[in-house]
């Protein structure tokens, strides 16, 4: 069986999470969160992205709410965001008041629509928040303009692409805040949960760091400067991350390797019911490598047979879901986001399937096709 989520992922680093673990628990500082080992993460990403400043925090999710609340997102502001996405888009900016814009995504790429974004601006618009899917990145060029030319702020959703560069920028280091996560099968995953907020505005990250710890500013205890969260960064997690952060280039070059292999494999398909993501290496993440497919319950039975391992992302979009109904105006539609969730296919692409697998799955697509 080539699983879709490996259980192995963190298997090779169990000697060091134990020492780390070990040496945590009987250090006499007791310190296990927002210690030393956060700062030095925060800083070695940093070193890394060019992001001036860098806040650890409890969770990808947890970090898209401090960043939506740091822009001042509240009741009667709206913020555009895309209708095929992960709900977390959606819910951060509904559960501090504001209302949610969805737009529409396009058909191949599978992210947000620039033109569709634009033409729902309105008066009330305080931001964009365009987020990377699967494979690629989206427009951050053209979505920088579009918030200074109209005068909103710009929160990135990297969340599943860490490590991705677009014209020699980082993702996450493209609007005003940017945000990513560690959740275990993201490409710079960690064995629990956890998320950083990226931001060049030293005013931004003062804030983002006193509304992560329940409106404290780290130096008074007790003092709160706002109303705030409890989304604090475990300090074994960091200490874990610091000792992956020297193979992550590595990882990241063997998922792009096995995902060319895939779109040479699979272009000879395209216009025969399979479109593979786009080629190229520019904005590209390949946290997830997804397939849009015309049969597509058909080919995922095809591939179970032969025990390789599948995923459907946001089967329904997000204005369908009965949590953001509220926020879908009858009559409108969102057909490329209906169109992309009615058809994604995810194939494995972690880094340490072997040249063998990576093989054996392509030719069980191709096989389908052929």
């Amino acid at each position: 069986m080539i699983p879709f989520f490996p259980p192995d992922l963190f298997e090779a680093d169990r000697e060091v999470m134990l020492k780390i673990l070990y040496e945590l628990g009987t250090s006499p500082e007791q310190r296990f969160i927002l210690g030393e080992s956060t700062a030095m993460l925060e800083q070695e990403i940093a070193d890394l992205t060019g992001a001036r400043h860098v806040i650890a925090c409890g969770s990808g999710t947890g970090a898209l709410t401090l960043a939506v609340h740091a822009a001042g997102i509240g009741p009667g502001d709206e913020v555009v965001v895309p209708a095929f996405c992960c709900q977390p888009v959606a819910s951060t900016v509904a559960n501090l008041g504001g209302t949610v814009v969805f737009a529409d995504v396009d058909p191949l790429t599978m992210v947000m629509d620039p033109d569709h974004a634009e033409s729902l601006i309105t008066s009330r618009t305080r931001a964009i928040m365009p987020a990377h899917v699967f494979s690629i990145m989206a427009d951050m060029p053209r979505y920088r303009r579009m918030a200074e030319r109209h005068g909103v702020a710009l929160i990135e959703d990297a969340a599943v692409a860490q490590g991705a560069v677009l014209d020699g920028r980082q993702a996450g280091c493209w609007g005003d805040l940017g945000v990513v996560s560690f959740f275990q099968v993201k490409a710079f995953g960690t064995a629990g949960e956890g998320g950083m907020v990226f931001t060049d505005d030293p005013d931004l990250a003062t804030i983002v760091r006193q509304l992560r710890n329940h409106g404290q500013d780290g130096k008074h205890r007790f003092l709160h400067h706002r109303i705030g969260y409890n989304s604090r960064f475990d300090e074994v997690l960091a200490r874990f991350q610091s000792h992956r952060l020297p193979g992550f280039a590595e990882r990241l070059e063997r998922r792009a390797r096995i995902a060319d292999y895939y779109s040479e494999r699979f272009s000879e398909f395209t216009g025969r019911g399979l479109v593979p993501p786009p080629k190229g290496r520019n904005g590209r993440c390949y946290y997830v490598y997804s397939l849009l497919v015309e049969r597509r319950e058909d080919l995922r039975a095809y591939l179970t047979e032969r025990q390789i391992g599948t995923h459907i992302y946001y089967p329904v979009p997000l204005p369908l879901q009965p949590a953001f109904s509220a926020f879908a105006t009858p009559g409108e539609s969102w057909p490329n986001a209906s169109l992309v969730s009615a058809r994604n296919l995810a194939i494995p692409i972690w880094p340490h399937l072997t040249d063998e697998q990576v093989e054996y799955i392509a030719d069980s697509v191709c096989e389908f096709f052929e």
